[in-house]
């Protein structure tokens, strides 16, 4: 025991003394923040007329956007693992289907992740805001003990996270492995199973709903808002949806603050501007389109708390900001919190959040390192959040392990405006769960395989018309709606994107 400590000890001086303690001009902070269920068109910098984003607008005025970028998946839970990992979220167990809010961990500790390989080389790591990859062991967790595994044993020093979605129960923050202000004289209880305890529901009390739903979203009510599952205990423990975005910009820039001395990599992930779109008194009634657009304006100002704390530390220069969302936009999302306004917030792609087209998953990406990335600049590089791992890696000196983060392409050449197009050539979507359909990019070429899932939410029109499944393919440079499908018309191309989707996935 004594000779394995001593080792220990003498090998945490080398790896000490191989890391770098303080920044360098190549060496910067990075803060990751990752919006949820913004549109391509969300953003006045990428055109939108229905909201104003003028913290947004600066960080593009001084960085880079980017007009060709991907989530990884059209919905949460697959986007989020396949962004820490490097690895599709198809790839991995138990797939990408969404996580319920009591899930498992989905994520094994021990995975290689963008936390743990910054840390690896030298920097302070935390997450704040929404997780939504489970958590604790098989069987789910327990709420009213430590949380173990966490984003704790994944390479964060630091979390201050929600355990899924606004929208699903528990309806608490945790704070390193236990729920912030929680009594232990009542317990939480959570289940998707069934009802637990005898709290109000949705369903069975409408009357008592501030905020009504359009379906689902009908059980157990928590600050007179219907959620998904089932909850009882922890009342001194809940949060308010109206001071969520505030709690966590708070959180996100006390990490900041407290990490000045050293490089940090900040991932903030807000729960802005999914469902439960509940925004604070000062925002609401902000925007000329009901609540979303009241939405995006709170989610603008949380980002400029954390860009003005930045500013104040005198961090900026050396600070690499990413603003970026999970999946495309979506308008009704199971509550009654969009109103009758008529606007397309992934315009001018098809399709929504939850779908194979471009408008699930080309999302706004923006870049920001004063001096290293041109200001007011704009590129078409190809590139998705799963290469965050590889790049950061490379920009940082550090190295990935062997068989970890094997989807992950290095596309900081990009990132930093030294190449106008990047090391990705192509770009695999996904929906519904184990099964599912894929979709394929590889140059402007777009090729969609129908499964069990169909192409993912389709408009009413769409679905009226029950036209039969058939595999899609698009030229996206003269077709950037994916309206005219050429599968019938070009077969040799149908034939060379079918057999690229049959080698990305390795079958």
């Amino acid at each position: 025991m004594k000779l394995s400590s001593t080792l220990a000890a003498c090998t945490a001086v080398t790896l000490a003394a191989l890391v770098p303690s303080a920044h360098s001009a190549d060496r910067p902070n990075i803060v990751f923040i990752l919006a949820d269920d913004i549109g391509y068109a969300d953003l006045s910098c990428y055109g939108a007329k229905h909201a104003k984003t003028p913290n947004l607008d600066r960080l593009a005025a001084q960085g880079c956007k980017f007009t060709d970028a991907h989530s990884p998946a059209s919905t949460c839970t697959p986007t989020r693992r396949a962004l820490l990992t490097g690895v599709y979220s198809w790839r991995q167990q138990p797939g990408s289907s969404i996580a319920p809010g009591d899930a498992a961990i989905t994520i094994t500790p021990g995975t290689s992740t963008v936390a743990s390989l910054l840390k690896s080389a030298g920097y302070r790591t935390g997450i704040v805001g929404k997780w939504h990859l489970g958590l604790g062991p098989e069987g789910g967790p327990d709420w009213n003990a430590d949380i173990k595994p966490s984003p704790n044993d994944l390479g964060f020093d630091s979390s201050f996270i929600m355990a899924a979605t606004g929208d699903r129960v528990p309806t608490v923050y945790i704070e390193n492995r236990r729920i912030v202000g929680l009594d232990a004289k009542d317990p939480i209880a959570v289940s998707y199973k069934g009802k637990v305890g005898t709290e109000p529901t949705g369903k069975e009390n409408p009357e008592l709903l501030k905020l009504k739903h359009t379906h689902g979203h009908d059980m157990t009510i928590v600050n007179g808002v219907g959620r998904i599952g089932w909850m009882t205990g922890g009342q001194a423990a809940r949060w308010k949806d109206e001071d969520m975005s505030d709690t966590f910009a708070g959180r996100a820039v006390k990490f900041i603050e407290q990490s000045k001395g050293a490089p940090f990599f900040l991932y903030f992930a807000t729960h802005g501007i999914h469902v439960p779109r509940v925004p604070h008194p000062r925002f609401k009634g902000t925007s000329p389109v009901g609540t979303r657009g009241d939405a995006i304006h709170e989610l603008d100002d949380a980002v400029g708390q954390v860009l003005a704390k930045l500013d104040a530390l005198k961090l900026t220069d050396r600070t690499l900001v990413i603003f970026t969302s999970d999946n495309g936009g979506v308008m009704d999302d199971g509550y009654e919190d969009v109103g009758k306004f008529d606007y397309h917030p992934n315009a001018p792609w098809r399709g929504t959040k939850g779908t194979l087209f471009e408008g699930g998953n080309r999302v706004p990406f923006i870049a920001r390192w004063p001096g290293k990335i041109k200001a007011g600049s704009e590129s078409a590089a190809l590139l998705a959040h799963l290469d965050m791992p590889a790049t950061f890696t490379a920009l940082v000196g550090a190295k990935i392990p062997a068989g970890q983060c094997e989807d992950s392409v290095n596309v900081l050449p990009a990132l930093l405006g030294e190449t106008k197009t990047s090391a990705r050539k192509d770009f695999v979507s996904h929906i519904g769960g184990t099964k599912g359909a894929f979709g394929v990019r590889a140059g402007q070429w777009k090729y969609i395989s129908p499964g069990p899932s169909g192409y993912g939410k389709a408009p009413k029109a769409e679905a009226k018309a029950k036209a039969p499944l058939l595999p899609q393919l698009y030229n996206l440079a003269t077709d950037p709606a994916e309206a005219k499908n050429l599968a019938a018309t070009d077969a040799a191309k149908l034939k060379e994107m079918e057999a690229l989707l049959v080698r990305i996935r390795g079958q």
